[in-house]
């Protein structure tokens, strides 16, 4: 029998919910000028809009009708007078097809010093073809722009969003707290450079759910000074796997700690789930990381730990890393590997990897046992483990 209180309550919200909505204002960008050509460039409109919002001391929604957009790069700078600003797009917002217009200014969409802002729905097609082409041809090109970036910012919600062929990396959330990014979907070839999909740096009280991620970099990068950032429910391919790093790029770093990732698939990846520091001193560390539930189909590199990472052997050679990385779990992870060594603990020989457990960990080579190799690694195995633990 229901109980009368919870539907006394139950009604009670939604009749306090759609207040809400029905309090918020809403700005139209086409009624600010914006064209759904896909040629005439709207970011006065965009701009407008949000100046409106900012200003604003009840709810506002910012509302993108159907239609293809252009934009420039756009920054949207808080702090605003209200907390709940939301972006409602059924559109797609488009970058200049020629890549240089926007390839030196670092962001394409650059939100900073805001809080409780929502990005919800819609398609950014950051048109970064031209670039990758550039890149691949030797020549000297635009550094890039970032489809999508948070900076400074707190409570933020980025939901249902498509992120297309990003320059560089499609979302980075920087220096922010309480932010959730759930059934996003990001596209861009396997071969795009440095087209990481999600990036998360200097946060804290971040969480992934709900994604599906094929480009040509890391689905998603994970920088130094992390707290409590949870991912779940991610599908990565093609890409190079979830990474925590590349850490000790500076000498003087804060650390990762509080890591979960569950529930995720990788399909064809360079690596799955990895560590990776330069091999030279620093500060930072990788502590209380737990990667749990992973499913592995012809992953090169399916759990992989290397602390000797020094492209193109320059700023590093014949140094070890300063990175300590301590209490890792990869548990109930299956699969399998598209190379010999499914497994690989290649640590720093000052700072030894400690407190490595192995549970339920069953990954196959070519329909055999896979291998393991450990260089400067402790731990402990549960379980079933294969390949055999070298811990």
């Amino acid at each position: 029998m229901e109980n009368p209180i919870s539907r006394i309550f139950l009604s009670l919200l939604i009749v306090f919910i759609n207040s809400a909505v029905s309090t918020a204002v809403t700005y139209n960008v086409a009624d600010l000028g914006a064209k759904p050509d896909g040629k005439t460039d709207s970011t006065k409109a965009f701009l407008s809009g949000w100046a409106e919002a900012c200003a604003s001391v009840k709810p506002s929604v910012i509302y993108v009708p159907a239609g293809r957009f252009l934009l420039r790069n756009a920054i949207f700078n808080g702090p605003c007078k209200n907390r709940a600003i939301t972006f409602r797009i059924a559109g797609t917002l488009v970058a200049p097809s020629d890549y240089q217009v926007i390839g030196n200014a670092g962001n394409w969409l650059f939100f900073r010093h805001v809080n409780g802002v929502t990005i919800s729905g819609g398609i950014l097609d950051g048109q970064g073809t031209g670039l990758w082409d550039c890149k691949a041809s030797g020549k000297v090109c635009a550094s890039g722009a970032t489809t999508l970036e948070f900076f400074n910012s707190n409570n933020i919600v980025v939901s249902g969003v498509t992120s297309l062929n990003a320059q560089i990396f499609h979302i980075v959330i920087n220096d922010c707290n309480n932010v959730k990014v759930q059934g996003v979907r990001v596209s861009a070839s396997g071969h795009s450079p440095n087209t990481d999909g999600i990036h998360v740096q200097k946060s804290s009280g971040v969480t992934i759910l709900d994604s599906k991620i094929a480009t040509g970099d890391d689905c998603v990068s994970i920088g130094p000074a992390i707290t409590n950032l949870w991912i779940e429910n991610v599908a990565c391919g093609p890409g190079h796997g979830i990474s925590i790093g590349s850490l000790s790029k500076d000498l003087e770093e804060d650390g990762v700690q509080n890591v979960t990732v569950k529930t995720v698939t990788f399909t064809g990846t360079q690596n799955g789930v990895r560590i990776k520091s330069w091999g030279r001193p620093s500060t930072g560390f990788a502590k209380n990381i737990l990667f749990q539930h992973a499913v592995m189909v012809n992953v090169q590199n399916p759990i992989v730990i290397d602390q000797n990472y020094c492209p193109g052997e320059k700023g590093c050679p014949g140094q070890v890393s300063g990175v300590q990385i301590s209490d890792v779990t990869y548990q109930n992870i299956h699969g399998t590997s598209a190379t010999q060594v499914a497994v690989k603990f290649d640590c720093s020989s000052r700072y030894p990897c400690s407190k490595i457990t192995l549970d339920d960990v069953k990954l196959s080579y070519k329909n055999h046992a896979a291998e393991a190799s450990c260089s400067h690694a402790g731990g402990t195995a549960e379980g079933i483990v294969q390949p055999t633990s070298c811990l």
